[in-house]
């Protein structure tokens, strides 16, 4: 995923530091995502992962780093005193895709959103200036957007033979892996996208309730991302759930308008997500 994606209209309201740092550590995720998820083979993939390791170490451990991406990424890190753990976690995130490609239960699901998901939150909310008041937030944000990512790219993970949806949920609807493969919108498959959206929207309501007053302004960009997202979530809702025909996407004018309207909420103290009631299955 490039910049210019709906991680770029949050980017624009951020003070020039806290976009070039952001920028930064995106720049640095998605080198070991890209790394890694589009290495065909699965032993030079492991080697691509356990490189990029070390070079977390290296960042973090006063080493010179042997990427760009890493060498940015260390001037972000002595700036504004970032944490590791959530970078050792992202790289072991990224890692499980190479041996999980099925999830059991939603619990196991929950452990991978949080590692490439939640992880990329909590690096961001240091930069923002609130990093212990929002862990949560950042938490619940991070397996909301996950989740929604999740449900909206069925088909692409289905071509790269992965299946994240938890098996526990198929079993619960009556749905195969084949259903899913078919395309076909029948009963058993709307109900289990339908529990899966609102799954997904329980994630934004906890992110919004643990949204600090305090900080609100500080984490526009957070909430510019999460309702843009949010809104993915409700186009996926109001067409019938139907992820299989086309990938659904928020137009432009639409991004920048959601993006405009929780900036100005920002301005005055007000949340920028404002959740509706889940619709009916």
């Amino acid at each position: 995923m490039s910049r210019d994606t709906s991680f770029s209209y949050s980017f624009l309201v951020l003070p020039a530091a806290e976009r070039r740092a952001v920028g930064a550590v995106w720049d640095f995720c998605r080198a070991v995502d890209d790394a890694v998820d589009e290495e065909p083979v699965a032993a030079r993939a492991a080697e691509k992962a356990a490189d990029w390791r070390a070079e977390v170490a290296r960042v973090f451990e006063g080493r010179l780093p042997a990427t760009e991406q890493g060498r940015a990424l260390r001037r972000v890190v002595e700036q504004f005193e970032l944490s590791r753990p959530p970078f050792d976690a992202l790289v072991d995130g990224v890692e499980m895709d190479l041996h999980t490609r099925r999830y059991d239960t939603y619990d196991d699901l929950v452990e991978y959103c949080r590692r490439v998901a939640s992880a990329v939150g909590l690096m961001c909310i240091e930069i923002f200036g609130c990093r212990i008041e929002a862990r949560e937030y950042a938490v619940e944000l991070g397996l909301a957007l996950q989740l929604t990512n999740i449900i909206r790219d069925i088909k692409d993970d289905l071509a790269r033979g992965r299946v994240y949806l938890p098996a526990e949920d198929l079993r619960r609807f009556g749905c195969t892996e084949a259903d899913l493969a078919a395309g076909l919108m029948t009963g058993p498959v709307r109900q289990l996208l339908a529990f899966e959206c609102g799954r997904a929207r329980e994630h934004y309501l906890r992110a919004a309730s643990a949204l600090p007053s305090s900080a609100i302004r500080k984490l526009a960009a957070a909430e510019i991302m999460g309702g843009i997202y949010f809104e993915i979530l409700q186009r996926i809702e109001r067409g019938g759930y139907d992820v299989f025909s086309d990938r659904v996407r928020v137009p432009k004018p639409a991004r920048a308008l959601i993006a405009m309207t929780i900036w100005m909420r920002s301005r005055v103290g007000l949340a920028g997500l404002r959740l509706g009631q889940a619709p009916r299955a």
